[in-house]
């Protein structure tokens, strides 16, 4: 009864369809981690060359985000989303058909030319449809894309993989996002509300206009360290699971659905404590939650399958509080004018410094001759600094925030 009050049928559909495109997007970067542990010995490559795999994506999204920044607010952003999405299936395809290292490599960044801007039009157009009230319940939703991708598309792409070969996980996710995007075609409306207020007429003076703005400056600094948790830990993840805390191949698919049905749960409630209680408090919360978890995780040795499971459930769950709250507050940051450039920076910065962060990963972890993975608690110690020096950051946006909402 809630949520017939709070959403129109319409804004419930947005939020279905634009969960389902984070759903696609999200599984196409995590499907990496579960595979890790038969690319690296099927490709014949070290943790270092897989590191890169994953940060290729990142780099080559956060180089395609600031190019079309400018771009982003001259358009119908039905029109913006549709273009990239398409280009990110297309890119999907050519990691489904790539046979070796080099051109696995290659689609890999052909994607994130194009997977790199989805995120960040797909929260413009949250901005453009939702109240700032809340935007932390549609982001809640939304996030759980993540959750969705483990409990449906991890262990349903770990099985093809197992069944098949590594390339089957990307053609389902092919399958699936071409039917999104039929959707999309047929029953989103335009977006063009933004366009009326356009006083920049080349999309490079509006990145500029964009990106020299001090308050601006200042929010993008915040979003640097957001993503780097994510990036250190999941391209290792499966490789730490089975090599240093004992799981088998077959339990992996185990642990990524209960981890998400926990997640599928957390995400909406989640989303309304931050609309309730604050988002800057409850990303501080997720932040001491995340920072606690991780210390224990990355230094365990052989661990009990049960035991893995509360651990991860309660990590994910501080992660899920810091993605969904901070994601919620930037949204309030930039003007109606500004929505489309801004996000798109703030995507790129997440992407670049994510996959700086991926590079450093590869560089910590090393691999034993028995595949045992060494240093992997400096990972942790590393990831937990990121998190404490990103809460101190992120204060400044909350600021910001509640200045220009009281005016």
């Amino acid at each position: 009864m809630e949520q017939t009050q709070i959403f129109t049928p319409y804004q419930k559909f947005m939020i279905a369809v634009l969960s389902f495109i984070q759903f696609t997007v999200v599984l196409d970067f995590m499907v990496l981690s579960p595979l890790g542990a038969i690319l690296m010995p099927e490709l014949h490559i070290t943790p270092q060359q897989f590191g890169l795999v994953v940060s290729a994506y990142a780099f080559s999204a956060g180089a395609s985000g600031l190019l079309a920044a400018g771009f982003a607010d001259k358009f119908d952003r039905k029109k913006f989303l549709l273009f990239f999405y398409v280009g990110f299936l297309i890119g999907t395809a050519f990691c489904a058909m790539a046979p070796t290292y080099e051109l696995l490599m290659a689609a890999r960044i052909f994607t994130g030319i194009f997977g790199g801007v989805i995120g960040s039009v797909s929260v413009a157009v949250i901005s453009d449809i939702f109240k700032s009230e809340v935007r932390g319940r549609v982001m809640g939703f939304v996030q759980m894309s993540f959750a969705a991708s483990q409990v449906l598309g991890l262990p349903i792409g770990l099985q093809l993989a197992n069944m098949y070969d590594w390339h089957a996980p990307f053609w389902m996710i092919v399958i699936v996002g071409i039917l999104v995007g039929i959707i999309i075609l047929v029953k989103m409306q335009p977006l063009t509300q933004h366009l009326a207020y356009q006083k920049d007429g080349n999309p490079f003076v509006h990145l500029f206009h964009t990106v020299s703005k001090p308050h601006y400056l200042r929010a993008f600094s915040s979003t640097v360290l957001l993503a780097t948790g994510g990036f250190m830990l999941m391209p290792f993840g499966s490789a730490f699971s089975t090599k240093n805390l004992g799981l088998t191949l077959e339990q992996l698919p185990i642990l990524y659905a209960v981890t998400g049905v926990a997640a599928l749960f957390f995400g909406p409630m989640i989303g309304k404590l931050s609309d309730r209680f604050g988002k800057y408090n409850m990303f501080v919360i997720g932040s001491a939650i995340s920072s606690l978890l991780v210390g224990i995780f990355c230094n365990l040795g052989t661990t009990p399958l049960q035991i893995i499971m509360v651990i991860n459930v309660i990590m994910f769950a501080g992660i899920s509080s810091r993605m969904i709250s901070a994601s919620a507050l930037m949204t309030s940051v930039p003007n109606l004018e500004d929505r489309g450039a801004f996000m798109s920076v703030n995507s790129s910065i997440q992407q670049i410094s994510g996959g700086l962060a991926s590079l450093l990963a590869g560089a910590i972890v090393v691999k034993a001759p028995d595949g045992h993975l060494e240093r992997y608690d400096w990972l942790g110690y590393t990831v937990i600094a990121s998190m404490v020096i990103s809460v101190i950051l992120m204060k400044w946006v909350d600021n910001f925030v509640k200045n220009k909402e009281a005016k």
